[in-house]
């Protein structure tokens, strides 16, 4: 019982990052709405930089087949499904204040969430120090991710105070993935598919839904700004990736 609470304690720890966003409450709102395609350019290269420097090595080394490739394409193509589905229901309200991938991006985190939930858990369930690595591990790479996750929320439609909740909310699931390892760990199917499906969420929402959007911009020195901060958030994935294969 000791491990669960440390687990659940970490995870929630893990769940404060959301509230990064209150930082951008303080803004005024033309100087936000200024700097929102940038962070969503940054968005697109730290979704990427996870999906393809951190969510799928790690797959494929879990399942050493490709399984967890499988799992890329699943995540890929169910959340085409999931789209096509959230654009008919907002063709059929005639009016659609929240733009799908906002929705999307909230269940691809709650899943990369749940993931991390699970990882946490089982690290402690192996030892202490391993549990407190993987916190910290989890850490470094929740903060470039979760002002990605604020960013494309309120450019999806949400307002700046919504889009803290529901990223919130969305993180606390982290605490549900270490109760269910925690609890049903021979039940669970393998992690490799679960990194897999989450990656594919990732590269979908990226090159679909974000990207489209950053080449709507015409101005070329903001066309600039938007390359620079997408370029920033793989390369801030990529040195996670080194510092934690250290």
């Amino acid at each position: 019982m000791f491990i669960l609470i440390l687990a659940l304690t970490s995870t929630f720890l893990v769940s404060l990052i959301s509230l990064i966003g209150l930082l951008a409450l303080s803004l005024r709102t033309e100087l936000f709405n200024k700097t929102l395609l940038i962070l969503i350019g940054f968005a697109s290269g730290s979704l990427l930089g996870g999906a393809l420097l951190h969510l799928i090595p790690e797959a494929a080394f879990s399942s050493m087949n490709d399984t967890a490739f499988l799992a890329v394409a699943f995540g890929i193509t169910a959340f085409f499904v999931f789209e096509k589905l959230l654009w008919r229901h907002c063709h059929e309200r005639e009016e659609c204040e929240v733009h799908p991938f906002a929705y999307l991006n909230l269940i691809g985190d709650g899943i990369h969430n749940f993931i991390d939930g699970m990882i946490i858990a089982a690290s402690f369930l192996t030892s202490i120090p391993l549990g407190t690595v993987a916190t910290l591990a989890v850490c470094f790479h929740e903060i470039p991710q979760e002002i990605g996750d604020f960013a494309i929320l309120v450019y999806g439609g949400f307002s700046r105070k919504k889009a803290l909740f529901y990223n919130f909310l969305t993180a606390l699931v982290a605490m549900l993935g270490a109760v269910f390892t925690y609890y049903l760990q021979d039940y669970l199917p393998e992690l490799s598919y679960m990194l897999g499906f989450a990656a594919g969420t990732f590269i979908y929402i990226a090159t679909t839904d974000l990207i489209p959007e950053l080449h709507k911009e015409k101005k070329l020195s903001n066309s600039f700004l938007q390359f620079a901060a997408l370029s920033f958030g793989l390369t801030v994935m990529w040195l996670l990736k080194l510092y934690l294969s250290r």
